[in-house]
């Protein structure tokens, strides 16, 4: 008969700290305590970048934030989205997400809704960079709620523009 131990993450950490070592855990591992998450990011618009707000294609540059509770209904109103350089974007309006529902932040000037999932940031400058990017997440507390960081030659594969996080 073979017994096995099983180590908690406690007694792990102890062990490999008492060997000299260190855990390391990239930034992205991190699993925050929130309902809402950053599903995927558009952060390269198709075709040539034009910021012009008139005819520009800043639209097309979109953060999707998805519920991924089962049960809870969550208000956007008070969080945030930022990215390294620190332009940021409030939710000043209530949006609810209903569970399993999703809102697209995107760029440009619009009229957000409800039924069509969508919120603009009424702003016609890009947020996000072709090359990389950290997006941050906010509650309205102040908490983080999700955080991912990017680059094009790592993280798009494809070469789309789109990257998925949570699915």
């Amino acid at each position: 008969m073979r017994i096995r131990r099983i180590l908690t993450a406690s007694a792990t950490t102890a062990a490999v700290t008492a060997l000299g070592l260190t855990l390391a855990v990239p930034a992205q591992a991190a699993e925050y305590s929130s309902a809402l998450k950053i599903k995927g990011v558009q952060y390269d618009a198709p075709g040539r970048d034009s910021n012009k707000c008139s005819g520009g294609n800043t639209k097309n540059e979109y953060l999707t934030i998805k519920n991924y509770s089962k049960t809870a209904t969550v208000n956007l109103k008070g969080y945030k989205v930022k990215d390294a350089t620190g332009n940021t974007f409030t939710f000043k309006k209530s949006h609810t997400l209903q569970p399993g529902d999703y809102v697209s932040l995107r760029g440009g000037r619009g009229t957000d809704s409800d039924a069509k999932n969508v919120v603009y940031r009424q702003n016609c400058n890009f947020i996000w960079n072709n090359d990389k990017d950290t997006i941050y997440f906010y509650k309205p507390g102040g908490t983080r709620a999700d955080v991912h960081a990017y680059t094009k030659k790592s993280n798009d594969r494809d070469g789309n523009g789109y990257i998925t996080y949570h699915g």
